[in-house]
């Protein structure tokens, strides 16, 4: 049983009663905003909680047990400290909500309702709509190893090993000539093979999307020039001339591992795993899998 406010629960038990409902975002770089739907701003526990924003949030879903239970929030990108390049570049993915029930004449006297974390965020026509994920979610989350032919390590981390600031690996470039905010063409790359650079990590220097970091969906060349292709669009309008940084990518092949980046002793798959087919085959005459012993 959830424990209220001895004030909050007077005030409730009063029959008159003047609440509001409080938001506070808590996003991965450590910026933080509160909103409200009241009229006026409430301040409690070093944050300020905006209001008219249109802010708003939908039914607040509980199960018992393991379920995951959560809301939706919505609003008008109207706050100056709410921006649509925020929400485009992910920048409030994952962030924590807390939602409180307040007592806006006594801020004081309130109650935290929920605790949970942005899911899927949607924008359409000025407005955004995110979901709230309970705190349940988390069990939702693979955790440990998986046991496949596929690397389950990241490119350059600390399991792979591949150091990505040899040049072999990462470049820099500058955009020559743009098709759209996915498609241009580069300086800088022309040493590389095609493909060398699909699926992997790519980072603008300069220009309007500076900081904004993609993946690379296919690096070729065409017609004697360089052409990369953004998995997502950038947020802004590219321009010749905007600078960038771009590393190899990986397959997770234990083929690529060995020719591209000759890195076979830290390859965390499993490539000589026998597929379904091969588990779930019977013996029969003329297989390998009947069970002798093979001489070659």
């Amino acid at each position: 049983m959830r424990e209220i406010d001895a004030g909050l629960a007077a005030h409730i038990a009063g029959g008159v009663t003047t609440l509001a409902r409080c938001w506070r975002i808590a996003r991965g770089d450590g910026v933080v905003l509160g909103f409200t739907d009241h009229d006026r701003t409430l301040s409690f526990e070093g944050t300020d909680y905006e209001p008219a924003t249109g802010f708003d949030a939908g039914e607040d879903v509980s199960a018992t047990g393991f379920a995951v239970g959560g809301q939706e929030v919505s609003g008008a990108l109207s706050s100056d400290r709410l921006d649509a390049a925020d929400l485009a570049a992910g920048r409030y993915d994952n962030a924590e909500v807390r939602a409180y029930l307040v007592n806006w004449t006594t801020p004081t006297e309130r109650h935290l309702l929920r605790v949970g974390h942005l899911g899927e965020v949607v924008r359409e026509d000025g407005a955004f709509r995110a979901e709230v994920r309970g705190l349940a979610a988390r069990l939702d989350e693979a955790k440990g190893r998986a046991f496949r032919p596929s690397c389950d390590a990241d490119l350059g981390d600390a399991r792979c090993g591949v150091d990505l600031d040899d040049p072999d690996f990462t470049a820099t470039g500058a955009v020559t000539a743009v098709h759209d905010r996915r498609r241009f063409v580069a300086s800088g790359l022309a040493s590389y093979a095609a493909g060398w650079f699909d699926r992997g990590y790519f980072v603008w220097t300069d220009g309007d999307n500076a900081g904004a970091a993609f993946e690379v969906r296919s690096h070729r060349l065409v017609g004697g020039t360089v052409e990369v292709e953004l998995w997502q669009p950038a947020f802004h309008d590219i321009a010749p001339g905007d600078g960038f940084t771009i590393s190899a990518g990986c397959d997770k092949r234990f083929e690529t591992c060995r020719k591209k980046f000759d890195n076979t002793v830290n390859f965390r798959g499993f490539p000589h795993m026998p597929g379904n087919d091969f588990t779930l085959a019977y013996a029969k005459q003329g297989d390998k899998n009947n069970g002798k012993a093979v001489v070659e």
